[in-house]
């Protein structure tokens, strides 16, 4: 189990995410930008934004995705 926060991510806070895989955390953070959103949290919205424009294209999105699995597998384990 590893643990990458929103900031992390591309976000503006510390919630920690934790997950078996990269792709656990992202999809973590998915929701919780989602949740944040709905909220109306404005300082999330430009992350929320970013993530949308992922998961609409996510050949473009190839690099972002590549490197947060980078940054990921370069985490010791919790």
């Amino acid at each position: 189990m590893k643990t990458m926060t929103c900031r992390d991510l591309g976000g503006p806070c510390d919630l920690a995410h934790r997950g078996e895989t990269a792709d656990d955390v992202i999809n973590a953070q998915d929701q919780h930008l989602k949740a944040q959103e709905k909220a109306g949290d404005a300082a999330h919205q430009p992350a929320r934004d970013d993530m949308k424009g992922r998961w609409r294209h996510p050949k473009k999105s190839l690099g972002w995705y590549r490197a947060m699995q980078k940054k990921f597998a370069d985490l010791p384990e919790d």
